[in-house]
């Protein structure tokens, strides 16, 4: 956990012990509202993510091209795989990714635990093939959503989107304000504990992410991503 994470716990938890509970309770959503309705986050950030977003596409027009290509004559068609995830304010959006496991991997048995948001990050998932394992590792299966940040969906910074079942079974209270900012490629969870158990479980770096948003510590993060990129690949 990060150091300002820890002395932040340590003040809550002072002033709860001197009688000040429902103000430090009233504090953190404020400090989070605040952040994600700054003109960073409202009008710097989404220009940002526009032109981006824009860019990265020309830039990765051929190696997408390519791998469009692969997944169809290895994985078959569709070569996209789409998904609701939820986003800014709660709201469902379709997410889009390379296609990494074979289409009818619902039906096919599986010998490891049977929990799909656990089974499809272990190595030993039966319905992952060759190419989906290079594309997971390397963070190419995410590449279409560069898409999802240009029509306004995502950002290229951001907490990852979560699955709708997750959000109504699983979080815990409060947990659901890391959609005060929109869903991002990259965050810090990624850079800072890649992999480290479910998402949900580890919403204390996304809910540190809304409270501190800006360009220093999206900039921070994206010069982090490449790292991680080339790290352990079993996060979301």
């Amino acid at each position: 956990m990060p150091k300002n994470m820890v002395m932040m716990r340590q003040l809550d938890e002072a002033a709860l012990d001197a009688g000040h509970g429902s103000a430090v309770v009233a504090l953190l959503p404020m400090r989070r509202v605040a952040a994600a309705r700054s003109m960073y986050t409202q009008t710097v950030k989404p220009g940002c993510d526009c032109v981006a977003a824009a860019g990265a596409l020309v830039v990765a027009a051929i190696p997408m091209a390519v791998i469009s290509v692969t997944v169809a004559v290895y994985l078959g068609r569709p070569v996209l795989f789409r998904q609701t995830r939820i986003g800014l304010n709660g709201v469902p959006f379709e997410v889009l990714k390379f296609r990494t496991m074979r289409p009818d991997r619902r039906g096919q048995r599986l010998d490891v635990i049977h929990d799909r948001r656990e089974t499809h990050k272990s190595d030993k998932d039966p319905r992952h093939t060759r190419v989906g394992r290079f594309l997971r590792r390397y963070s190419l299966d995410e590449l279409p959503q560069l898409i999802n940040v240009l029509r306004g969906e995502m950002s290229l910074v951001g907490p990852r989107p979560e699955l709708a079942s997750v959000v109504s079974e699983s979080y815990r209270p409060g947990l659901d304000q890391r959609h005060l900012v929109k869903p991002g490629l990259t965050g810090l969870w990624q850079v800072s504990a890649r992999g480290d158990g479910p998402m949900h479980e580890n919403g204390e770096w996304d809910l540190d992410y809304v409270e501190r948003v800006s360009v220093r510590t999206d900039l921070a993060i994206l010069a982090k991503t490449p790292a991680a990129m080339l790290g352990d690949r079993t996060g979301a």
